[in-house]
């Protein structure tokens, strides 16, 4: 599938993708990009890239997740704070994933706190019922499952729409103008999965109603992971496409 080309993507201002930690790439979301032939960059903050302190080549910002908290005393944090703002002030799109969805958060005013549990494995999320919702996600059903791996979580910015809830997260994702905010990731490939699950055995030895085991979180991956990428599919396809031609 390639994007319609009135929609204005120029190539030589590609889509940059900020990678926080190692093992948190942009996964799946590479691949549909690649599909579309969206042009996109890698932002190695994990590896000491600078953080751009403008957006004039830029088409959108993408922010991947991290086992850091925003209210860490880290100075990436307050540049891509401020990168975010400077883009909601542009009308240029963004798109964050977990940490990625607490620094938007952050940026446009929300709050980011301690959850009251830790949410990790395969959760439903449910959508709001709201007309904002219903346009983001009309091709979903009201309930479907996605993955977690999150211990804090944010609130909903003044102006945002409240998008996304689970059993034990209130707000699993919010909209505002042209960014979307998602506390869960829809990223996921089963390679990552497997990565975080060994990397992460430490936070899954002991499972509890909303941390599940390696051998929960690992069962069925395959048919898992491709219910996830139809999910995947629909929400970055529909950011893309209905975001862009507002860019």
């Amino acid at each position: 599938m390639i994007l319609d080309p009135t929609l204005g993507l120029d190539p030589k201002k590609p889509v940059l993708i900020f990678q926080h930690w190692p093992s948190e790439g942009p996964g799946y979301l590479s691949e549909v990009f690649q599909r579309m032939e969206v042009p996109w960059r890698l932002i190695e903050v994990d590896r000491g890239v600078p953080i751009p302190n403008h957006l004039d080549d830029v088409s959108a910002l993408v922010f991947m997740g991290g086992p850091m908290s925003v209210n860490d005393p880290l100075p990436w944090i307050a540049q891509e704070v401020s990168l975010i703002q400077l883009a909601h002030t542009m009308g240029i799109p963004v798109l964050g994933h977990c940490l990625g969805g607490q620094l938007i958060a952050k940026a446009l005013g929300g709050v980011v706190i301690q959850n009251p549990v830790r949410e990790i494995g395969w959760f439903s999320v449910t959508q709001e019922d709201n007309l904002v919702t219903k346009d983001w996600f009309r091709e979903l059903p009201k309930t479907f499952e996605v993955f977690h791996w999150h211990g804090e979580t944010f609130s909903i910015p003044l102006g945002a729409t409240h998008l996304l809830s689970s059993q034990h997260c209130l707000n699993q994702g919010f909209s505002i103008g042209n960014t979307l905010a998602l506390q869960c990731h829809v990223e996921m490939t089963e390679e990552l999965v497997h990565l975080w699950t060994k990397n992460g055995i430490f936070e899954i030895s002991v499972p509890t109603k909303t941390i599940q085991s390696e051998t929960e979180i690992t069962s069925n991956l395959c048919n898992k992971i491709k219910d996830l990428h139809q999910i995947a599919d629909l929400i970055y396809v529909h950011w893309l496409q209905h975001y862009f031609s507002k860019s």
